[in-house]
C-alpha cells in the first residue's frame, strides 16, 4: 500500500487581522506544501509580514484559522509551533560565541549539553561557519552573522522556517551570493521555508512558487515562471518586473485590437535593419517605428525609453548580442514584438 501523502507545512483559511478600523490582512486562503521553498511578495504594507507574524505566532488573528503540518495552532503561543524565525537584524546575542548563539535555542528547548552542541556545530558546518565557532558576532561581515542567524534557526530542526526579509540590509553584491547559498541549504534539509521580501528579483530567483500580495490580498499563486509570464492582472504585471501595458485607443493603435495587454521589455526586439512601411514580418510579428527618447547602459544589458507616438515602450537589449553602433537618443528605430509576447490582461 503506499504511503498517505505528508499534509501540508502550512494552511491559512479565510485569514483576517485588523488594527482598529485597518485591514491588514483580509480573507487570506494559501497552503504551502511540505518541502517548498515559497516566498510572499509584494511592497510594504501589502500584509505579507502580519500573515507571517501570524504564522509564527506574534500576531493573534482576527478571523480565520493557521493549520501547521495538519495541525490547527491558531491559539498556540509562538514556543508551541514547530517553527523558527530569521529576521532582517540577525539578533545575535553579541556577548556569545557563534557556538553559544547556535546552541541557546537548543538550550531553552531543554537539549543536553552534548546533543545541543553536536546539533550546533553541525548546523555551523551547513553554513560553512564551523570554523569560526568561537568568534563573537561582531568579528564576523554582515552576510557571515545573517549565516549564523541561520544556522541557529536549523538547529532546532523546526518543520518551518520563517525568514522576514533576511538579506534586506545586505549590499547587492552579497545579497545575490546569500540567495544562492540560501537555495542551497533548503534543498539540503529539506525544511519548508516561507520566505517575506519585497525585492521580485529574490523572489523569483529562490522559490518553487510565490503569493503577491497587495493591500492585505492575495492576487496570484504561482511558479516563479508562471507569475511572471502570464499575470493575472495590472498589479502583477506590473510589480513582478517591468512590463509595457497597454488598454484603450492606445491598445488599438499599437496591438491593433481592444482589451488590456503586457508586454514584457525583454521581448521586443529592435531591429537590426528596417524596411520602411513594414507594419508586420513574416512570422506574423507586429512592426512599429519609434523615437528612442532615453537609453540607459547597464552593463550586460540596455534600458530604451521608446516613443511611438500614443505610449512610450520601455524595451530592454543584451549588450552581448548587439553589433554595430550603439542606439542613442533621437534615433529612429522599428520594433518588433511576436503575438505570444503579449498577455492579455482582465480590463
Amino acid at each position: 500500500m503506499a504511503a498517505a501523502p505528508s499534509s501540508p507545512a502550512v494552511v491559512l483559511r479565510q485569514l483576517r487581522r485588523t488594527f482598529g478600523s485597518t485591514v491588514a490582512v483580509d480573507d487570506i486562503d494559501l497552503t504551502v506544501a511540505d518541502g517548498e521553498f515559497f516566498a510572499m511578495l509584494g511592497p510594504s504594507g501589502s500584509g505579507k509580514t502580519t500573515v507571517l507574524r501570524m504564522i509564527a505566532g506574534f500576531e493573534q488573528p482576527t478571523a480565520g484559522t493557521v493549520h501547521l503540518g495538519g495541525v490547527d495552532v491558531t491559539a498556540l503561543p509562538p514556543n508551541r509551533r514547530d517553527v523558527t524565525t530569521v529576521f532582517q537584524d540577525y539578533a545575535l546575542f553579541p556577548h556569545m560565541s557563534l557556538q553559544d548563539n547556535v546552541e541557546y535555542g537548543l538550550r531553552v528547548r531543554g537539549i543536553d549539553r552534548n546533543a545541543r552542541r553536536k546539533q550546533a556545530l553541525a548546523a555551523l558546518e551547513m553554513v560553512r561557519l564551523d570554523h569560526l565557532a568561537d568568534r563573537r558576532p561582531h568579528q564576523l561581515s554582515g552576510g557571515q552573522r545573517q549565516r549564523v542567524a541561520l544556522a541557529r534557526a536549523l538547529a532546532v530542526r523546526p518543520k518551518v522556517l520563517l525568514l522576514d526579509e533576511p538579506l534586506g540590509a545586505l549590499d547587492l553584491k552579497l545579497r545575490e551570493q546569500m540567495q544562492i547559498e540560501l537555495k542551497a541549504i533548503q534543498r539540503e534539509v529539506g525544511i519548508t521555508f516561507v520566505f517575506v521580501t519585497h525585492d521580485q528579483d529574490e523572489a523569483l530567483t529562490l522559490c518553487d512558487r510565490l503569493a503577491v500580495f497587495n493591500d492585505g490580498r492575495i492576487e496570484q499563486v504561482g511558479d516563479a515562471r508562471t507569475v511572471y509570464e502570464t499575470p493575472a492582472n495590472r498589479f502583477v504585471a506590473g510589480f513582478v518586473g517591468t512590463s509595457n501595458l497597454l488598454s484603450g485607443t492606445v491598445a488599438e493603435q499599437v496591438v491593433g485590437r481592444t482589451g488590456t495587454w503586457a508586454v514584457r521589455p525583454e521581448k521586443i526586439a529592435v531591429l537590426a535593419d528596417p524596411m520602411a512601411g513594414t507594419t508586420a514580418l513574416a512570422d506574423g510579428s507586429t512592426v512599429r517605428e519609434a523615437t528612442i527618447t532615453e537609453v540607459v547602459y547597464a552593463g550586460a544589458s540596455t534600458r530604451l525609453l521608446a516613443d511611438l507616438g500614443p505610449v512610450t515602450l520601455t524595451v530592454t537589449t543584451l549588450n552581448a548580442a548587439t553589433t554595430g553602433d550603439p542606439i542613442a537618443r533621437g534615433d529612429r528605430v522599428r520594433l518588433a514584438w511576436a503575438e505570444d509576447a503579449l498577455h492579455s490582461l482582465p480590463d
